[in-house]
């Protein structure tokens, strides 16, 4: 007898799985409420595949708690998100995760215990592809922490957004030990369960307030500046005949680049400004710090007949 067989207690109707052997021959099997028996090996019997194949199960007829994971059928033509337990040897198990969709996704697995947890895998799965994200022990099954398992999946391109989803797992021995098949992409036996069915959707608002605790989303408003910013010194300050070129230089350009972040910030598509002809420093400046942006459009001298002065127009992508 394995961990992991079915058997039957000879004296009563009681059907399980065997979750844990002690020494001195002793059993623990789990029914299918949930609860654990203690027996001897000598009052079990393993029940065989041509019994259950002709006869069934109890355990095929009978619903399970919302709590129990459910397996769904695996077959070679699944597609989804999978979880699989693979045999490295009788004992230890490979657990993977297989991306067997069109799209990539991003993974966030963790295993909980009470207030606690540790993140076991957080990256991107890309699609029809696998990846490792620890090992587990038959032996230690009953010892399996609860396992939480995140996927957002990723659009490269403009399409249809899909919703990230979540499980959250603590499986019963009466239920894994029945969900042998072939895992997706890695082409292997072991214990497989698709994990995109009866999924629960993530509520991103939700997780960013459980990530930062105490504190509420601030959302940051910008002054929409006007379509033209004058940025003639005598305009800017009272003070201007004080000032060195060097102060007044720099005072217009804080005027400047102040007023082009909150037009980009406000979703302004255009604004111009105007900063004379003169001997071109400002103008030239300006001209400078507009080439080094990615999110403008293009930027040009206007008409000076429109303002009397050169200006210039900047287009906001």
């Amino acid at each position: 007898m394995n961990i992991g067989d079915r058997v039957r207690l000879l004296h009563g109707n009681e059907e399980g799985v065997i979750t844990k052997i002690s020494a001195g021959g002793r059993v623990e099997v789990e029914i299918e409420d949930g609860f654990r028996i203690p027996a001897m090996k000598n009052e079990v019997v393993l029940i065989s595949k041509a019994e259950r194949a002709h006869f069934g199960s109890s355990s095929d007829t009978e619903s399970s708690k919302t709590t129990e994971f459910i397996p769904s059928k695996v077959s070679n033509s699944n597609e989804g998100l999978f979880l699989a337990y693979l045999p490295i040897n009788d004992k230890d198990h490979s657990v993977y995760i297989s991306n067997n969709t069109e799209k990539d996704t991003l993974a966030l697995i963790t295993e909980h215990y009470g207030s606690n947890s540790q993140a076991l895998l957080a990256e991107k799965i890309p699609a029809k592809t696998s990846r490792k994200v620890t090992e587990k022990s038959i032996q230690n099954f009953e010892e399996w922490p609860t396992l939480l398992l995140q996927f957002f999946p990723i659009n490269n391109r403009i399409e249809k957004t899909e919703t990230p989803f979540e499980r959250k797992i603590k499986f019963k021995a009466s239920s894994f030990f029945k969900s042998k098949g072939k895992a997706p992409i890695i082409e292997k036996e072991g214990y497989v369960f698709k994990l995109s069915e009866n999924s629960v959707e993530i509520d991103v608002h939700q997780l960013n307030e459980q990530l930062n605790p105490g504190k509420k989303a601030l959302v940051q408003e910008f002054p929409r500046p006007p379509r033209e910013i004058d940025l003639h010194i005598e305009k800017l300050s009272k003070e201007h005949e004080f000032m060195s070129n060097s102060e007044m230089l720099k005072l217009q350009m804080e005027v400047f680049e102040r007023n082009l972040n909150y037009a980009i910030a406000s979703g302004m598509d255009e604004i111009s400004f105007i900063h004379g002809i003169g001997n071109g420093v400002l103008k030239k400046e300006i001209h400078k710090y507009l080439s080094q942006l990615g999110n403008i459009k293009y930027f040009q001298d206007t008409q000076k007949s429109r303002f009397g002065y050169g200006a210039t127009l900047v287009r906001i992508s």
